[in-house]
């Protein structure tokens, strides 16, 4: 099996949303198409909408799309794990998810061994942030 990968639904915010994660997690845009490059039928006020768009660094991948139907981001029964690999990199996402986001437990040291965190996002989608320190 290959590893998972998340894929978020955006409402006519997607194109937004993926400069906002290119940044945030330091990812390449690996492909772009609009419901207007598509080749099926879709409402006309589509055609500016983000029909795929994939991110990557080569170890973490992010799909996101809108939606052509109306609804609501985020999701409060689903959350995004990111692996930190230092404090550093747990701090710096902590603080960019916080922008215009929510913290819902505070990036602390934690009793099995981890700095953590959970954010929800200026999207509404949940990321839990983990930096599992090393043993002694």
């Amino acid at each position: 099996m290959k590893p998972i990968t998340p894929y978020l639904t955006f409402y006519g915010n997607a194109k937004e949303a993926a400069s906002y994660y290119e940044r945030i997690f330091d990812l390449k845009n690996e492909g772009m198409m609009k419901y207007s490059d598509g080749d099926f039928p879709t409402p006309p006020e589509a055609n500016d909408l983000l029909l795929h768009c994939h991110l990557s660094n080569g170890n973490f991948d992010l799909m996101l799309a809108d939606s052509h139907t109306a609804g609501e981001a985020g999701s409060t029964n689903v959350a995004l794990m990111i692996g930190c690999e230092t404090e550093e990199e747990i701090q710096r996402l902590y603080d960019e998810l916080l922008t215009d986001g929510s913290a819902t437990m505070e990036l602390q040291d934690t009793f099995w061994g981890a700095k953590y965190a959970k954010v929800v996002d200026k999207y509404g989608y949940t990321w839990d942030l983990n930096y599992q320190k090393a043993q002694n």
